[in-house]
């Protein structure tokens, strides 16, 4: 008999290669930072629950899922917004099977689906960080119009992707999250790589927390 072994890879292993890329000199304009061990459902309120739905989440993390494009950052979580009646539940943690525990808070209220294998997390920071995305996103990311906790289903390179802005970082540059389906964050992590390249780049890899 034969034995398999399933060990989870990241979908980047081909394309990640760790520390500093394109301008070698000064400063890094740029972080990219292939974020790992995450959890990530699909929630769908299900007909007549989306008020049920809402308050399930406020009670269970202390902020309520947005109802519109938008990120609402809660106890241990962050809910981001995927269309109407619908939101992921992203948070630390690599377990195997997070929905058993989400069926609890929603009680038969929604449909769950465990998105964790299928998707890519990618978070872009920087002074330079916006120069970069300009040049491949048709999103205006100005702070007037994309503020902390904005998001947008839209698209990147032809590349289908979940865009929102977390709180800035202790330096005060804007920090962008990027969830793609795995087969494509290759092609994305080199796309977002050489869109960045004149600024210098640090790349990194690490849990979410």
């Amino acid at each position: 008999m034969v034995e398999y072994s399933w060990e989870a890879q990241s979908p980047l292993r081909k394309a990640f290669t760790p520390g500093r890329l394109g301008l070698a000199s000064g400063d890094a304009g740029i972080a990219m930072t292939e974020i790992s061990d995450f959890n990530l459902v699909q929630v769908m309120a299900r007909r007549g629950q989306v008020a049920a739905v809402a308050k399930a989440a406020k009670n269970a993390w202390g902020v309520l899922p947005p109802e519109k494009p938008g990120a609402a950052v809660g106890k241990g979580v962050t809910l981001i917004w995927t269309g109407p009646d619908q939101f992921f539940v992203l948070s630390a943690g690599n377990n195997p099977d997070p929905v058993p525990s989400l069926a609890v808070v929603f009680d038969g209220m929604a449909s769950l689906s465990d998105q964790s294998g299928g998707r890519c997390l990618i978070r872009l920071s920087g002074a330079k960080v916006r120069d970069a995305l300009a040049k491949v996103s048709s999103i205006d990311l100005h702070d007037a119009v994309f503020p902390v906790g904005a998001a947008a289903a839209t698209s990147i390179d032809h590349t289908g992707v979940n865009l929102w802005r977390g709180p800035d970082a202790a330096n005060g540059s804007p920090v962008y999250s990027l969830l793609v389906f795995t087969s494509f964050a290759d092609s994305l992590w080199h796309t977002l790589a050489d869109a960045a390249a004149e600024y210098g780049v640090e790349a990194t890899r690490t849990p979410l927390s």
